[in-house]
């Protein structure tokens, strides 16, 4: 019942038939007083509405549902406190474990001398202090920038670089698509670095329009996101700007709307679901032992050219 001794398969379905004609229920609460554990992990994203994140949050369910764990959703809005919350559930035995995707290291709840309940983090965010699983946001952001300067574009315009608080994520990406103009011998030009407050498709599309009413359309452009991406093609079809013919626009996180944009849209991709199958065996290999040396897998990734940049 628990999955985790095996036994054939004749074995397995009697045992289900037993149960159904029984309709019998697992205590969890019984079964948590004997063994310590509630058998929910907990899973914190900041933003819940942007496609990535409902579609980690749809990998990360049904890999911890195959397993026989339940998952509790939240949002942190990259709030420490909502993070510091979820880490004292855990401490408490609420949940067994928790799966964050922090923002920025600096502000996050998970910091040395804190007393640390299983966790893996998810994303850039570089620390000695919890298991991690990520895409290497910088070897990607070179190579989607060295696939827009194909066919001679030079002047490659990066939309999602913050102001303020500057995200572990935008950081990795803004160094590689610096690294890769270097790379052409393109000198950088900050006015080709267009700002984004939020990383949505709404923010992104302002940011674009404002940009274009005081400088040149670039030849290319490269969205920190998908969704900021999806933004961008709105508001250059509302401006008469072709794409790809008069610019190329790519994104990061093959989202399945960008699959579907008008014209299908040029980005980084990997898989999520194994992401979050790495991410929830770290989680139960953690649990099972605290004490072990941190582990860190890296995810790979493709670019896939699409119509946005005439691929």
């Amino acid at each position: 019942m628990n999955g985790v001794v095996p036994v054939s398969e004749s074995t397995r379905l009697r045992v289900e038939q037993a149960m159904q004609e029984l309709d019998y229920v697992p205590n969890l609460s019984a079964r948590g007083l004997r063994n310590g554990r509630s058998g929910v992990i907990g899973l914190a994203l900041p933003d819940l509405a942007t496609p990535f994140s409902a579609e980690m949050a749809h990998h990360l369910v049904e890999v911890a549902h195959e397993q026989g764990w339940s998952v509790q959703i939240e949002e942190t809005g990259s709030d420490p406190h909502r993070e510091q919350e979820l880490m004292t559930r855990a401490r408490a035995n609420l949940i067994d474990g928790l799966i964050l995707n922090p923002v920025v290291l600096q502000e996050s709840a998970v910091k040395v001398g804190i007393s640390l309940p299983p966790v893996v983090l998810l994303g850039e965010v570089t620390q000695h202090l919890a298991d991690r699983v990520y895409v290497d946001s910088f070897a990607a952001a070179r190579d989607m920038t060295l696939a827009l300067a194909k066919n001679g574009r030079r002047r490659i315009a990066a939309l999602g670089i913050n102001r303020g608080r500057h995200s572990a994520t935008a950081i990795h990406r803004a160094a590689g698509y610096e690294a890769a103009l270097e790379s052409l011998g393109v000198e950088a030009d900050d006015e080709l670095l267009i700002r984004c407050e939020k990383w949505t498709s709404e923010s992104a599309a302002q940011a674009l329009t404002e940009y274009l009413d005081s400088h040149p359309v670039p030849e290319a452009l490269f969205c920190f996101t998908d969704s900021m991406a999806l933004g961008a093609l709105n508001a250059l079809w509302k401006l008469g700007i072709r794409v790809p013919e008069d610019i190329a626009v790519a994104g990061f996180d093959d989202v399945a709307d960008g699959r579907f944009a008008v014209p299908p849209l040029t980005t980084v991709s990997f898989d999520k679901r194994t992401i979050a199958s790495e991410a929830i065996r770290l989680l139960t290999e953690r649990m099972a032992s605290r004490h072990q040396e941190q582990r860190v897998v890296q995810v790979p990734y493709s670019i896939v050219e699409r119509a946005s940049t005439g691929g």
